[in-house]
């Protein structure tokens, strides 16, 4: 009889069919490594490139709004350009410099932005640092009292100057009103030399007091107190404790303040622009609070010599780089000392 062979597979040794390899196993797992590999790539690249992807939009608003502005304005101030043909130069070299430091109106505005200046600074960071020193202590409706320092800060300069000519108004103004009901003589407030100016500064002081409160006191609760508890221990009364320990620990914040309210004097511009609307940037009848915004915007605007506007423009950034180079050599004095 014919014994017949099944052609069954032979078991392994674990007993049962030896499993086969996968097809194309070997190639999957080096598409998994290159695929790996591109991930890891992408994701250096996103960490290497992308923080300056995020700060891009910035330099390219500088680029258009800002350094494109300032290097055609000092190429316009080498020119001789009107606003009415702003394509056709004709170069002058340093003419409109030498022009506008021999013209008296240039030095009448840097005078008077001076005089505005410290007339409304000096009395402004020291408001600013009384009101400070107050809002330190702990005060019922703390948060109330800070979100009102910093609500003129957030006024229109135009609704804030519009404000202070109705209280500065010769006539019908409250402070004449009450200079009037304790026998004072009224007081011509834009006409007048220094009464122009101090009506301008007072805007400037109410605007930016709180803002610099703000500061102030954000610096003065960053002092250690253990300080002020040795000095008490010392037997230091509060007036001792801050001169000999908050004004000392507040040297840099005040420089900070001290060079931005300066920086910010020179370019006073709306203020004294709105307190006489009638007289326009000519600074009053006299020019008697022209600051060098205001005679920048009459040449540039109103007599239409670009050039010399630029010009003008150009020397306001020397000063700003001047004040810039002092805030840095007193600020490294400051670190020496201390």
């Amino acid at each position: 009889m014919t014994t017949r062979h099944d052609t069954a597979a032979s078991p392994s040794k674990e007993g049962g069919a030896a499993p086969g390899r996968p097809p194309g196993g070997r190639a999957s797992a080096e598409a998994d490594r290159r695929k790996r590999a591109k991930l890891s790539r992408r994701w250096q690249r996103d960490m290497r490139w992308s923080p300056y992807a995020f700060v891009s939009p910035f330099f390219l608003l500088f680029l258009a709004f800002g350094l494109f502005p300032l290097i055609y304005t000092g190429w316009a101030s080498l020119h001789t350009v009107e606003l009415t043909a702003p394509t056709d130069m004709q170069w002058t070299g340093l003419d409109n410099y030498t022009r506008i430091f021999d013209d008296e109106f240039f030095w009448n505005a840097a005078k008077n932005t001076l005089w505005i200046g410290v007339i409304s600074t000096v009395p402004q960071l020291l408001m600013a640092m009384g009101l400070a020193h107050i809002l330190n202590y702990k005060l019922r409706a703390s948060t109330f009292y800070r979100v009102v320092m910093l609500a003129p800060y957030a006024t229109s300069i135009a609704a804030a100057s519009l404000v202070f000519v109705l209280l500065f108004g010769r006539d019908y103004g409250m402070i004449n009103w009450v200079l009037d009901m304790v026998g004072l003589d009224k007081i011509d407030w834009q006409n007048g030399s220094w009464s122009s100016k101090f009506a301008v500064s007072t805007i400037v002081i109410w605007r930016w007091t709180g803002y610099n409160a703000l500061i102030y006191l954000a610096a003065m609760q960053a002092i250690p107190q253990d300080l002020y508890e040795s000095a008490a221990l010392d037997g230091a009364n509060r007036w001792r404790q801050f001169i000999h320990v908050t004004l000392p620990s507040l040297r840099p914040t005040i420089l900070f303040t001290v060079v931005v309210s300066t920086i910010g004097a020179s370019q006073v511009f709306g203020e004294p622009l709105l307190f006489d609307a009638n007289k326009g940037a000519s600074g009053g009848s006299q020019h008697q609070f022209q600051t060098l915004g205001l005679y920048l915007y009459e040449q540039g605007w109103v007599n239409q010599h670009l050039g010399r506007a630029s010009a003008i423009a150009w020397a306001m950034f020397l000063i700003l780089i001047v004040i810039g180079i002092l805030n840095a050599v007193i600020s490294r004095r400051l670190r020496a000392s201390s």
